[in-house]
């Protein structure tokens, strides 16, 4: 009897799952954002100016925004194990590369091999979440993972301007590459479809499917731009993808040019940047489980996507548009005190992956993962090219913050009057 007991009770294989993909994306974003750490020292070292160093940053975003309709597509067609697996893999060799760059150029192509690597990524997160989650707690388990795009930087800051400062930078990138080289043969190794994973028992693939699970691996769709013409045409699609392009404008400020910020025009020097950049991303962490929590508590208290979904996201915006406040602040400390409670916002804001994941067409999640992604990196392009030419004309981050409040302001308007009900787009009919 006992036996039996233990058979039939579920297993909960799919919290191991989400552990993966949670160290996979923390060193996703750790590695993206070693830039921002090496920029002041790398700037000196390669003699890259404010407007050549927008580009810099920025070059990571051009290929991972235009390669994530073909990383969708290959998604779509490969599966997730051996897609991330290989990006995994791909993506650390780019940024060991980054520490060997003798010039802009070299620089520059490195950052671009990067951004092109780690394009299925999101998209795989998306389908992981519908594939291995119930749809009740596909939130929270948004907002766990999603604690690896702040984790690194918010408390491992303080370690990396150490590093820097003590070794050099370039030394930054060839040991984040390394470590990223090895838990790609990891993720290889350990990543399974609920239906072949060891991790879950019968129990549990039931408890999955009943919970509104999708078995992505049933049919293999191929790539057509008529869907991609018609994905564009579904408000859900496109509200959703403006309201993310917003969320995305605020992350990638503080990936980028929050640092030189610090350094530059608030005169902290290195160490004390460290230790201070840190702080908002650990508000951010706090803010990414508030805006899970909130969001999968309203689901269940009001039965509504709108209401769970919609409200920590719109919440989220309005905080991180007054990041518009640090422009008109004399005090360091009120200063990273309204950085702080901006990027709060930004981490309850961050659930557009899972609204993604509830109204992507079945058949084409891959797909429109891939698109959706594509516009929330267009802020990536534009972000950092626009806040170094605002800081090459004008000496001041001013503009540059006010750009970044401004369109968080726009990504709420789009949630709450463009995107309509949060419910699964229908299948376009051939």
């Amino acid at each position: 009897m006992t036996t039996s007991a233990a058979e039939t009770r579920p297993t909960r294989g799919r919290y191991g799952i989400l552990a993966l993909i949670a160290i996979a994306t923390m060193i996703n974003y750790l590695d993206r954002t070693l830039v921002s750490v090496a920029a002041p020292l790398m700037a000196k070292d390669l003699l890259i100016g404010p407007v050549v160093m927008g580009l810099v940053l920025s070059a990571f975003s051009w290929s991972y925004a235009f390669a994530q309709l073909p990383g969708g597509a290959i998604l779509d067609r490969f599966g997730t194990r051996l897609t991330y697996a290989a990006s995994l893999v791909l993506w650390s060799i780019f940024t060991a590369l980054q520490g060997f760059a003798f010039n802009v150029a070299s620089l520059f192509g490195a950052r671009l091999g990067m951004g092109a690597s780690e394009a299925p990524c999101f998209p795989a997160n998306s389908r992981i979440l519908v594939s291995w989650f119930p749809q009740h707690e596909r939130a929270r388990a948004n907002s766990v993972y999603s604690i690896g795009m702040y984790f690194g930087i918010a408390f491992l800051s303080p370690l990396l301007f150490w590093i820097t400062a003590t070794f050099g930078w370039r030394q930054l990138f060839i040991g984040a590459g390394l470590i990223g080289v090895v838990f790609g043969l990891v993720w290889w190794r350990l990543y399974r479809e609920p239906q072949e994973s060891n991790w879950a028992n019968q129990a549990e693939r039931d408890e999955i499917d009943t919970g509104g699970a999708i078995k992505l691996n049933i049919e293999k769709a191929p790539f057509s731009w008529a869907d991609i013409g018609w994905l564009l045409k579904q408000r859900q699609i496109v509200g959703a993808s403006i309201g993310q392009f917003a969320t995305n404008a605020t992350l990638v400020f503080f990936l980028t040019w929050f640092p030189t910020y610090l350094a530059t025009e608030r005169h902290m020097t290195f160490i004390k940047v460290g230790f201070f950049a840190s702080l908002p991303f650990i508000a951010a962490s706090i803010g990414v489980l508030v805006g899970g929590q909130l969001s999968d508590g309203l689901l269940r208290k009001t039965g509504s996507l709108n209401w769970g979904r919609k409200t920590p996201v719109v919440l989220g915006l309005l905080l991180s548009s007054l990041i518009t406040v640090a422009a008109f602040v004399e005090s360091n400390a009120i200063v990273i005190l309204v950085m702080s409670i901006a990027f709060f916002g930004q981490g309850m804001s961050n659930l557009g992956w899972t609204l993604i994941s509830e109204v992507a067409p079945r058949r084409l999640i891959g797909i429109t993962a891939g698109l959706f992604n594509f516009c929330t990196n267009l802020a990536g392009i534009i972000t950092p090219i626009l806040i170094g030419i605002v800081v090459a004309k004008t000496g001041s981050f001013f503009g540059g913050l006010a750009f970044i409040g401004g369109v968080a302001l726009l990504g709420a308007f789009s949630y709450l009057f463009i995107l309509g009900n949060v419910e699964r787009v229908g299948e376009r009919e051939a």
